[in-house]
């Protein structure tokens, strides 16, 4: 059988977000105004100088917030597809009470629409009062999901994990086109290489980190690198990425172990090529491309096309080589996938228009997901027959699951924990909120981005959640133990059940489930990842 590729994972990610915006745009409207935030009011002594300027912040809550901080110039002009450069530096103390500008993207559900490319800014949440001495708080970077083509950093209130007294980073960078189309045009010098622009952006931000955030009572040295989805996905490109060598300690990759073979950048410059074709820039000429509109781009966009490619410099090789071989920044993980993953994609393409699936078309569905042959998915029809689910879409999500997330993330995991602490999680709350799909005609399970609400505060989902008390108890872990491996590289404490260290023998890792998570072996055999090792 053949092994499910990177590229078709980017069309049913890529394709899922933004379809999903036809459906929801008039609930994102009638939404994002009811989402909760406590209000926000300037203090007299949250007035913080950085290396661009001195910036003056506001309380909100139990947290003091300095938001729509640029950590790098915008990048417009000459500066679209390059290396982000430094932010110009201001005078005068500037408010640092609003968001800025998120990056360039249609309405989907995952993203509110933007046309603006001055969008490289970040937002620091800090304890209240941190910014009074010299706390040497210990920081997370959250690099939001979206496929890549969406999303925003301030969708994520992260009040419950400041809590626990940490500094929390959240960062916009460059989606899209803008941030990973490959075009040998937009080399930055002869032989320079192309794409990854995004992946500069988050760098360029952990940058501005090392360099401000001792400003705002936190450790340089002790900075955890976090992310959901294409979010998780960043996490592990920058585990390999030579640049980003020294700039984080601990990192965290939720459901992010989707693509793990990049493609060349021979591969990611044709497609390129193609898409100045398209706007009509066949010429090949960067001057062309970067005089085109924003909204030109946006709305040609194959959005299936952009990921992580291998250009040379950002990424030399593909992420799952180079953590088999031990050719990582080597630092303390926590890596997790959800229980039912891929049941959101089964119901967006049943949203979105396209027929249910069925146990007439189920064997079609599964070519049509994987790009296998039909013998193929009568092979993994047998492998995952009706008779052992509650209906077709639910094997079909277990189908998609396992192959695409789970099993890869095991991979992930026995690769890691030959070099670094390693600890796995499998989030498994199967009546978790769904906060970005209206329901259908079966359960969303444990599905992707549904653990992220455990975490955060959401703002801007089509759909409200509200946790049950159970639910409530297993996010007070979840956000205990996230913050103890900032604090301290593990993520155990006296106060929760101890989550042991992931090896290759035992394959134990922690199952989150209200109200209280516990320590599960059966992963493998679950996902039936022995099944999907002999078909690659």
């Amino acid at each position: 059988m053949a092994k499910y590729g990177a590229t078709r994972t980017g069309v049913r990610l890529g394709a899922a977000a933004i379809a999903l915006g036809a459906l929801v745009a008039g609930a994102l409207t009638a939404t994002a105004s009811a989402a909760p935030a406590a209000s926000r009011s300037p203090g007299a002594g949250l007035v913080v100088t950085t290396t661009g300027g001195t910036l003056r912040g506001a309380t909100a809550g139990p947290a003091d917030e300095f938001l729509g901080i640029p950590y790098a110039a915008p990048p417009v002009g000459p500066l679209r597809w390059r290396p982000p450069q430094p932010a110009a530096r201001w005078t005068g103390i500037r408010d640092a009470m609003a968001f800025a500008p998120h990056c360039p993207q249609p309405p989907s559900g995952f993203g509110v629409a933007s046309t603006s490319e001055n969008c490289l800014y970040l937002n620091v949440y800090t304890p209240a009062g941190a910014t009074a001495g010299a706390r040497n708080l210990p920081v997370m970077v959250w690099i939001h999901g979206g496929a890549f083509i969406a999303g925003e950093s301030d969708d994520y209130n992260p009040a419950g994990l400041v809590g626990h007294g940490v500094i929390v980073v959240t960062i916009n960078y460059r989606l899209g086109a803008l941030g990973f189309l490959a075009d040998a045009a937009l080399a930055s010098h002869p032989g320079g290489s192309s794409g990854d622009y995004g992946l500069m952006d988050q760098q360029a931000a952990l940058r501005w980190v090392q360099a401000n955030i001792r400003q705002f009572g936190g450790n340089p040295r002790n900075v955890t690198l976090s992310g959901e989805s294409s979010g998780g996905l960043s996490v592990l490109s920058q585990l390999v990425s030579p640049g980003a060598r020294g700039l984080f300690a601990r990192a965290i990759v939720e459901s992010g172990t989707y693509d793990l073979t990049q493609a060349t950048l021979t591969t990611a410059e044709t497609a390129g090529q193609a898409f100045a074709a398209k706007v009509g820039c066949a010429s090949q000429t960067a001057a062309c491309l970067r005089a085109l509109p924003v909204s030109t781009i946006v709305d040609n966009e194959d959005f299936a096309g952009y990921q992580p490619d291998i250009d040379g410099k950002v990424l030399t090789q593909s992420i799952g080589p180079a953590l088999a071989s031990g050719q990582f920044n080597r630092v303390p993980v926590i890596n997790g996938t959800n229980r039912d993953e891929w049941r959101l994609f089964v119901a967006q393409e049943q949203l979105d228009g396209a027929p249910p699936v069925t146990a007439t078309n189920y064997q079609a569905s599964i070519a049509g997901l994987l790009g296998v042959s039909a013998t193929a998915a009568k092979a993994i029809a047998a492998e995952y027959p009706l008779s052992a689910y509650s209906s077709p879409p639910v094997a079909l999500g277990a189908v998609g699951t396992d192959e695409i997330f789970a099993c890869p993330a095991l991979t992930v995991d026995e690769s890691l924990s030959k070099y670094v602490p390693t600890y796995a999680y499998e989030f498994n709350d199967r009546n978790a909120p769904e906060r970005y799909l209206a329901p259908v005609g079966f359960p969303y399970g444990a599905a992707h981005e549904s653990e992220v609400q455990y975490l955060f505060s959401l703002a801007n989902t089509p759909f409200p959640g509200v946790l049950t008390p159970a639910q409530q108890q297993l996010a007070a872990a979840m956000r205990q133990y996230w913050t103890n491996l900032a604090k301290t590289g593990s993520p155990n404490s006296l106060a929760d059940p101890w989550w042991p260290r992931f090896d290759s023998t035992s394959q134990q890792m922690l199952s989150l489930v209200p109200p209280r998570p516990g320590v599960e072996t059966g992963f493998a055999a679950e996902h039936h990842c022995a099944f999907w090792a002999l078909a690659s």
